[in-house]
């Protein structure tokens, strides 16, 4: 006790020696937050004035205002001298507000800083994951419950699976709606007989959470088959097969392909060819069928779970026509243009037969020498067989000379059924007959023979009646059409011409058993003329130039040439080449002469 004078004296001595050594109150600050996490953060304390010295500083925190050392502290455990201090405060609540404040214990008591807050962040959702259930062979269901969303809201939540463990979202998942709860999933495209691994999860701006792994085992699935397509059709066979793309998961004990005339063939219904076991593709030979048939055909594929098949696809065997081509010396002085050449029998017409007469071949070839020689060739080649004139008149033979004839466009049937067949070349000219006609019933009006275009064409005034096609004066030649149609029958029905005017005559006999014909008058319409794009402006023959020809007075606006009044068939694009349904054509505001070749689709504006 006796210590205490004596110190004390030589306190105030050194004062009264050293009158420059004041000694200030003690002050605190509390400076900054930093590092803050969801369960900690680092507060820095600043030490304005000492006083007397301190025995202890830290930070005291609360998640009240003017948190004391009462509540939580954390202590300072450097240097008591230091003016700068920072102390980690662990062990808090994640997203919790909190108040701090930079303390200091000194003779006079405890002192604090300002009082400063932060809160710390949230943390990833807690989940349950949900036992597997429904499982098939390719799905299943699950889910879970997000029963903590860690101080965030949950903005999405499902299941994430993979065949690895510990899957994440980064793989297959569902989406599930938001927030805290419990969810289901449904699991899709699975493949069969396989471990998955499944987690719930749930995502807020603090990352993503995942209950715990579950894992289940699907089922075997079906398989997975295509059906290839159908190639290499003859009259009585094919080519297809198929594809095992998916065993499912089990073994592929069977696959191959069914065929019917039936939809959808399978192992009941159709005629099986099988091709093999295993994944992988496979082909199927079609034989013994029937010409001109349609048949469908599917791939099938069997496992353990059942059979599957793929698409049905239909196709139909070849007919029984006869193709044969017209080779000769007469081909390309005949055929200007076209490519076609002299004795090559795949570059040269050709004449057919039908479905319904397979024996009977027939076409139409025109000879432009005055003397052409030429023969049948069964095929588009030199391998015969091929036919020349046998040794009777009329009739053809393997061994036959070139057949000769002199110009002209020459229709011609072949008789195949016969052992030694026969055939005739008739010279034909064509023209137009019928009460609508210049020369009525009693003799056709003639038409023009177009070998660059390979039609009879020609222009001549019709009244409201009827007409046919015939030629060389000949009733045994002649041509109709069913009502409505343009495509000839040998013999068919009159055609009907519904009003008198100028019509553009088209023959086209050029396709063997398809012959077409058009009859069209011709006008202008558009919004340049007066009747605007609602009435067409009719255009007159000029026999002199072989052409159709309107004078108009046009406004600027766009034009085509309609036929018939309809919008059934009408030319446009370019004047120098017009075609079916082309664009429109443009002109300026004048009286112009417009001219048509309805035939070389070729216009002129004036």
């Amino acid at each position: 006790m006796m210590m205490l004078p004596v110190a004390a004296a030589i306190i105030y001595a050194g004062c009264t020696k050293e009158t420059s050594d004041v000694r200030l109150d003690p002050k605190l600050g509390t400076a900054k937050i930093t590092n803050i996490t969801s369960n900690s953060a680092v507060v820095q304390g600043f030490v304005v004035a000492q006083g007397d010295g301190f025995t202890e500083k830290g930070i005291c925190y609360d998640i009240a205002a003017n948190p004391t050392v009462a509540k939580s502290k954390t202590l300072y455990t450097g240097s008591l001298t230091s003016a700068a201090f920072d102390v980690a405060l662990a062990g808090l609540n994640y997203a919790t507000q909190y108040f701090a404040r930079a303390y200091a214990v000194g003779p006079t008591g405890t002192i604090y800083g300002e009082e400063m807050t932060f809160t710390t962040l949230p943390v990833v959702p807690t989940l349950t994951t949900a036992a597997i259930t429904a499982i098939t062979g390719n799905s299943a269901a699950g889910g879970g419950e997000v029963t903590v969303s860690g101080g965030a809201d949950v903005t999405a939540r499902g299941i994430a699976w993979d065949i690895a463990e510990n899957p994440t979202i980064d793989k297959s998942k569902t989406t599930n709606g938001e927030g805290l709860g419990a969810f289901t999933s449904a699991m899709t495209g699975l493949l069969g007989n396989k471990t998955y691994y499944v987690r719930a999860y749930a995502t807020t701006s603090a990352g993503t959470g995942y209950g715990p792994q579950v894992s289940f085992k699907t089922d075997t699935d079906l398989p997975t088959v295509t059906t290839t397509a159908v190639t290499e059709v003859t009259k009585i066979s094919a080519v297809s097969g198929g594809n095992v793309t998916y065993d499912g998961g089990g073994t592929i004990s069977a696959r191959g392909l069914v065929w019917s005339t039936n939809a959808d063939p399978d192992l009941l219904t159709g005629t099986l060819i099988p091709g093999g076991t295993g994944t992988g593709t496979f082909v199927s030979n079609l034989t013994g069928l029937t010409l001109f048939t349609t048949y469908h055909v599917r791939a099938y594929a069997t496992n353990s779970k059942g059979t599957v098949y793929g698409s049905d696809i239909q196709f139909t065997t070849l007919a029984n026509i006869r193709t044969w081509y017209i080779p000769g010396d007469y081909v390309e002085a005949s055929y200007p243009g076209s490519g076609l050449l002299n004795w090559s029998p795949g570059s040269s017409p050709k004449v057919m037969s039908t479905i319904t007469s397979p024996d009977a071949v027939e076409g139409y070839v025109y000879m432009a020498n005055a003397s052409n020689a030429w023969k049948f060739a069964s095929q588009p080649n030199w391998d015969g067989p091929n036919y020349g004139a046998g040794t009777t008149a009329g009739t053809l033979s393997p061994t036959g000379d070139n057949i000769s004839s002199p110009a002209g466009y020459y229709k011609l049937n072949v008789n195949a059924a016969v052992d030694t067949m026969t055939y005739t070349a008739v010279a034909t000219v064509w023209g137009v007959i019928g009460d609508a006609s210049p020369g009525g019933w009693g003799d056709e009006t003639a038409l023009t023979y177009n070998p660059t275009l390979r039609i009879w064409m020609g222009a001549m005034n019709l009244t409201a009646a009827a007409i046919k096609f015939r030629a060389n004066h000949d009733w045994g030649y002649n041509y109709g059409a069913p009502a409505g149609s343009q495509n000839l029958v040998a013999g068919g029905d009159n055609i009907a011409i519904s009003m008198a005017d100028v019509y553009a005559i088209t023959l086209d006999l050029s396709h063997p058993n398809e012959y077409t014909y058009r009859a069209d008058r011709w006008g202008i319409i558009g919004s340049a003329t007066a009747g605007g794009w609602d009435s067409d402006q009719n255009m007159t023959w000029d026999a002199v130039n072989g052409v159709f020809t309107a004078t108009l007075t046009l406004t600027a606006g766009d034009y085509k040439f309609r036929a018939n009044d309809d919008w059934g068939y009408n030319l446009g694009g370019s004047l120098g080449a017009l075609t079916p349904n082309g664009g429109n054509l443009s002109t300026v505001a004048g009286t112009f002469t417009i001219t048509l070749n309805p035939w070389t689709m070729v216009a002129t504006i004036n």
